[in-house]
């Protein structure tokens, strides 16, 4: 029996030992495999090299058809190679950075497959506002710095010629954005036209350089390379206005692009990672506007407000008390939120992020067709990270919803979610630096609950804008699927959004243009956050009063970005380690002797 006993003994010593082996080997295959794909992004992208400190290869991304397709083909070689690695052989922690990779390079493949190239540009923003931020972000310290602006300088033209072609493909094709979403979209190309080269936005960064850095002849030569970027712009203004924007498709769903139904599935999955399909999301929007509707009528009862949600909506929107009499006192007031949510995150969370953040306004080049607020991530490692506030059109910015934008751009929102998984160094890049849009928004539309938690809804008028940004992202699922799948036009849209939310009309105009040029984006934010909750009320149940909530926070938040099916998982595996836990922990002697 012994002898039996020892055999089976050795033999799962070796079964282990072997298993230990595969994992070991499977784990080496897959981050020598994560580290070169990420060296090959970053020689593609240099807006990642410079994110990371590192000095870009080349000035841009090249994005002529035979660059792109290359890229393309590496990319699906690249998910090949990853699929050979037997997930199942790897730990815990490697099956999601697998996924994370896999779901990359999915991506970079889609956006590809469906020809997005074709539409680079949104209601609020596009490629010719992502080149004039290029300026923004430079500074000429020595001469190594000059010659890298002048080869950018050398780039932009080609850059935007080429993106004017894959427009005009794009138009030929009825695969273009809708013409009613573009209306004084010109207004964002304009100042990039202006005449006088020393005023251009891509010389600032020459009136800017030290005295003596740069002879007369290559401030002549920087002008005329800004000439040709002028040019350049007054090209895109020109097709813009006199043939884009008076030619693109007049219906206003993704569908109606070609292989529109493929695509917009495909986008529904990427940006909530669940297999929900249009119909659910439409169900699921309807019952969460039913639901925080009968919570919005018990704060206009409260209030004894003479009237009913949709009168007391409107006199939110109307009465002047709400809203800021100018910029600075707009962003004073976000700043102030903002203080105010960061001496009361000790107690949500244990762990903090390092990286500071500023609040701004957003950049008037881009403001008037641009949302409410958003957070901007640091560019390198030595800038802050920025909330960004709008402050155009001052009327259609109510002062109550300012603590829910801040909470969910700010603190405990966006910059604390996105700046704790960059401070993750024990992570592969691609876990630090992949956005998962249902678990990013999801946790921003989860932050802005929270703040009800610790008082920062200090009156029943800064709840009821909570509520309403709450309602913004439920009407979202409604709307989103409706416009592109069930035939809803844009005024129907429009007119929903107005009946359930507190938003102003410039806001609902601006958001509505959003999800019909974003195809999928907006159902990240609700279902996201469902989750999250559904994940909290789980572990309140199984741990009853031994729940932890800062715990909870940083187990949901411990992997940085990931899709809800592995937070799931983690949030499993933290309820269960929390009750062995507790169940190893002795109880506590309270007699006395």
């Amino acid at each position: 029996m012994n002898k039996w006993l020892t055999a089976i003994s050795l033999a799962l010593l070796a079964f282990s030992s072997l298993a230990q082996k595969n994992e070991s080997d499977s784990s080496q295959t897959l981050h020598a495999l994560l580290d070169d794909i990420w060296q090959y992004e970053l020689s593609q992208f240099p807006s990642l090299a410079s994110s990371e400190g590192k000095t870009p290869t080349v000035p841009l991304t090249d994005i002529s058809m035979p660059a792109m397709q290359k890229r393309f083909e590496q990319f699906s070689k690249y998910k090949t190679a990853l699929s050979t690695i037997d997930i199942n052989s790897l730990s815990s922690d490697d099956q999601i950075s697998y996924l994370m990779q896999e779901y990359r390079l999915n991506n970079y493949i889609d956006n590809f497959r469906f020809k997005e190239y074709r539409v680079p540009i949104t209601s609020e923003y596009g490629f010719h506002s992502a080149l004039g931020r290029l300026p923004e972000n430079t500074a000429l310290r020595n001469q190594d710095d000059v010659t890298r602006y002048m080869a950018l300088l050398d780039a932009v033209p080609e850059n935007m010629y080429l993106n004017i072609q894959y427009m005009k493909e794009g138009l030929a094709l009825g695969h273009s954005q809708p013409q009613v979403v573009l209306i004084g979209y010109e207004d964002t190309i304009a100042p990039y036209t202006v005449d006088e080269i020393q005023e251009h936005p891509f010389y600032a960064p020459i009136n800017k350089a030290s005295q003596g850095l740069l002879s007369d002849e290559q401030k002549a030569l920087a002008a005329k390379k800004v000439g040709a970027i002028r040019d350049a712009y007054q090209t895109f203004y020109d097709f813009f206005v006199n043939d884009y924007k008076v030619n693109t498709k007049t219906d206003i769903a993704a569908t109606t692009w070609p292989h529109g139904e493929a695509f917009y599935n495909n986008r529904i999955k990427h940006y909530t990672t669940t297999d929900l399909s249009a119909k659910e999301i439409h169900e699921i929007g309807l019952s969460e506007v039913a639901r925080i509707r009968a919570q919005m009528q018990t704060i206009v009862d409260e209030l004894a407000f003479d009237g009913d949600i949709n009168a007391f909506i409107e006199f939110l929107r109307t009465d002047e008390q709400f809203y800021a009499k100018s910029a600075k006192e707009l962003i004073m007031v976000a700043s102030y939120i903002s203080k105010q949510m960061d001496a009361r995150l000790p107690q949500l969370f244990y762990k903090m992020p390092r990286i500071p953040y500023g609040v701004a306004p957003v950049p008037d080049s881009i403001a008037p067709k641009y949302t409410t607020g958003r957070y901007i991530s640091p560019r390198s490692d030595d800038q802050p990270g920025y909330y960004w506030v709008n402050t155009y059109a001052l009327d259609k910015r109510p002062l109550y919803a300012l603590p829910a934008l801040t909470l969910h751009e700010a603190v405990p929102g966006h910059h604390f979610q996105i700046s704790l998984a960059a401070e993750m160094e024990n992570l592969p890049k691609v876990r630090r630096k992949t956005y998962i849009s249902a678990f990013g928004e999801g946790w921003g539309l989860y932050s802005e609950y929270l703040g009800l938690e610790v008082g920062i809804y200090d009156d029943p008028y800064d709840n009821f804008g909570r509520l309403s940004y709450e309602m913004w992202r439920a009407c979202r699922l409604v709307v989103d699927t409706g416009m592109h799948v069930f035939g809803w036009s844009r005024e129907k849209a429009m007119n929903y959004m107005l009946e359930n939310t507190a938003l102003s009309e410039h806001n609902v105009r601006t958001e509505i243009d959003r999800y019909i040029s974003w195809p999928a984006q907006a159902l990240s934010y609700k279902i996201g956050e469902i989750k999250i909750k559904a994940l909290r009320e789980k572990a309140q149940d199984a741990l009853g009063d031994k729940f932890d909530l800062r715990a909870f926070h940083d187990a949901v938040l411990a992997n940085g970005s990931v899709p809800l099916f592995i937070l799931e998982q983690k949030i499993d595996a933290f309820i269960s380690e929390s009750l062995s836990n507790s169940a190893n922990t002795p109880p506590t002697n309270t007699s006395q002797s």
